[in-house]
């Protein structure tokens, strides 16, 4: 495989920073509506926007992106949202790190690589208000490319009703692309967000695909898009019903703790965290995922 691909780099990077500009300004507009219910007297949160570089080791450009930040929001307790498109080449560690493609023939004689995606996590004020993950990539190589990512909902206290529609949402924009995709992609996600040493998952699950090409790009950017999409309407229907609820100090703890469990996840398993560090990506950036306060007990 010998294509350069620039026109399907830059039409995917340009959907990934098209949709992080969507979920911003959603989700700025859920700070501005919250007037009723807990914290609705404090100032909207506003993300911080800022800069990322990365640098080869010798000190040429790499890349980088925008990493956008809201803390102490009425809404949310942290959320970032971050979109990037990097480039230069693969050491063996970073290789490794990319689990699903170790081992390509022929990376050993040319390890250039590009890599453009949007990751988002999201903490709440509210813990009866669910914590969310999403992210959706595209990774090429002289010697293959491929599309992954997904979203999944972690909620602290579970309400079934809100799970149901996660995850009805979520089929709702896969079955266009045939209806074997929302199974076989929540399966993925549910065996890829457990947390072997607790013996649980993370989460109530969601969709998760990795390493995706059916050899047509085209259709595999429009999946992609599809799962992106899915996203907003999945989501911001759960916060607006649960952020007005009360809550108490035992319901504040739980969430503590279930965000124990989501770092522990996140620092020990998520193959982005250890890509990411190990190409040399912005820390901060990498690291955004974390919550700002947990508990272990």
């Amino acid at each position: 495989m010998t294509e350069n691909f620039d026109t399907e780099k830059a039409r995917a990077s340009a959907w990934f920073r098209e949709l992080r500009d969507q979920i911003v300004a959603a989700f700025e507009g859920l700070e501005d509506s919250q007037n009723t219910g807990p914290l609705s007297d404090a100032a909207p949160g506003r993300f911080e926007v800022t800069e990322t570089k990365r640098h080869s080791d010798d000190g040429s450009d790499a890349g980088g992106g925008l990493m956008s930040v809201m803390r102490g929001g009425r809404v949310f307790e942290k959320i970032g949202v971050n979109v990037s498109s990097v480039y230069g080449t693969l050491g063996e560690r970073a290789q490794h790190a990319m689990a699903a493609r170790k081992g390509i023939p022929g990376m050993k004689d040319d390890p250039r690589f590009w890599a453009s995606g949007i990751s988002l996590v999201a903490h709440m004020q509210n813990p009866h208000a669910p914590a969310v993950h999403m992210n959706t990539r595209m990774f090429w190589t002289p010697h293959a490319w491929w599309f992954g990512g997904g979203s999944d909902l972690n909620p602290c206290i579970e309400y079934a009703e809100d799970t149901q529609h996660f995850h009805d949402t979520q089929k709702k924009h896969l079955d266009p692309h045939g209806e074997a995709y929302y199974p076989r992609l929540k399966e993925w996600a549910d065996e890829y967000f457990y947390v072997p040493h607790r013996g649980r998952a993370r989460g109530v699950g969601g969709i998760f695909m990795d390493d995706h090409n059916t050899g047509d790009w085209e259709t595999d950017f429009s999946l992609t898009q599809d799962i992106g999409r899915a996203f907003l309407p999945a989501y911001v229907p759960l916060v607006e019903k649960r952020r007005v609820q009360d809550w108490s100090d035992a319901d504040k703890d739980t969430q503590l703790v279930h965000r124990g469990l989501y770092a522990e996840y996140n620092l020990v398993y998520d193959r982005g965290t250890k890509f990411g560090l190990e190409t040399g990506h912005d820390a901060n950036a990498v690291l955004m995922s974390l919550p700002p306060l947990a508990k272990w007990v």
